[in-house]
Formats: structure tokens, sequence, C-alpha cells
């Protein structure tokens, strides 16, 4: 963990590209998986960042053309184990820390049923050995510290809540694996001023003239 003194930026302020650079990390990082072993032979698979409106009829042929993986981030959570250590540390440094659990669904596209299995089984596969995204793993955007990493787990997610997530999509179920990247850190752009501090002695009198 980077300490910095009141006022000094540092460097590799964590900033609030850090949500999307996060996303980009994950993509980047699965496309060049598929790239050095391609789940359908053949075919060339990629990761897409996607959002709601790529799920409806027409979006997927354009934005999510198969054969692909989509990385959807459908929930953003402050982490609760690390929230009070962080705003301790902010306070601190005059700076605010928040840190944060993406919650992402990634999501098979292809032609049949073996080669969507295909490609979320080459997915986890990479993800399993490359748990934690690092250095020059993570996206620039971010501004990451030099020590900073985004730690990547399967979710343990039930079968109810999955279904009723794509419920709110326009889309019918598809093969998805429930996936949380932590911790992605914001930190508040520009570090608060010092407070001046009165001293108060408490009992104390004035001395009578001499």
């Amino acid at each position: 963990m980077r300490v910095t003194t009141r006022g000094e930026p540092g460097n590799g302020m964590a900033s609030f590209a850090a949500i999307a650079a996060a996303g980009a990390s994950i993509e980047r990082y699965l496309t060049a998986a598929f790239t050095q072993a391609q789940p359908i032979d053949g075919r060339n698979t990629r990761a897409v960042l996607a959002t709601t409106t790529d799920f409806e009829e027409g979006g997927v042929a354009s934005l999510i053309a198969a054969p692909a993986v989509s990385v959807f981030l459908y929930r953003v959570d402050f982490n609760k184990t690390m929230r009070a250590a962080w705003s301790a540390v902010g306070s601190y440094e005059g700076r605010g820390r928040l840190p944060l659990d993406l919650h992402y669904l990634l999501t098979a596209w292809a032609d049949n049923a073996e080669h969507e299995q295909r490609i979320l089984g080459r997915a986890l596969q990479a993800l399993e050995t490359t748990p934690m995204l690092a250095g020059p793993l993570l996206h620039p955007s971010g501004g990451w510290a030099p020590n900073e990493c985004v730690q990547l787990g399967l979710e343990d997610v039930p079968t109810e809540a999955l279904m009723r997530t794509f419920d709110s999509l326009p889309v019918k179920y598809r093969l998805s694996v429930p996936y949380v990247a932590r911790i992605v850190r914001i930190d508040s752009l520009v570090a608060r001023p010092d407070v001046p501090v009165a001293t108060v002695i408490v009992g104390a009198t004035a001395s009578p003239e001499v």
C-alpha cells in the first residue's frame, strides 16, 4: 500500500477511469488468451466489453459477433472488507479512497452449444491460470499504482439470482459465468487541504499582572 503526503498526488494515483480500465484489462487479456489457444478451430474468438443495449436484438450481430465472450459489468459495489481500512488511510492522507468490487457476467456467443462451451472453457482456463492482473496486464488508462493489481475470481451467485439478472436484459438466458474483480480503488482527484488546528488547554487561566 502506497502512502503519499497531504496535497501530494503521487505516482500512479487510482483515477475515476479505474472501473473502465479494469474492464478493458479483462477484455484485452482474454482476447490475448484466445489468440494463444483458439477454442474453435479456424475461427478467431475475441472478448468484447458489452453494455445492456448490446444484448438487444440486432446489437449482438454487430457488436458481439460470434464467436466471442462478452464481458458485461452488471453491478458495482464497495468492498465491505477494505472499506473501513481505506477510509482510515484516506482520512490520514486527506484524500478519499474508495475500494470497489466489480461484478461481471462472462457470456459465450457461438453458433452451437459445443462452441459456446469451448469458449467459456478457454476463458475459465485463462482466468484460473492468471487470476491476478498486474503491471503490463492492466490497461494503462486506469492510472494504477506500481503495486496495484486486480484479482479475478468466480463468484458464487445463486441460479435464481442469475436468472433474475437476465430477466432485466433484452435477451433470453445464455450460458454465462459470474466473476468478481477486486479491489479496484478510486481516489479523490485533489487532496483536501490541511485544516488549521487550535490547541485548547483545559483549566488554564490567565496569569495576573505583576
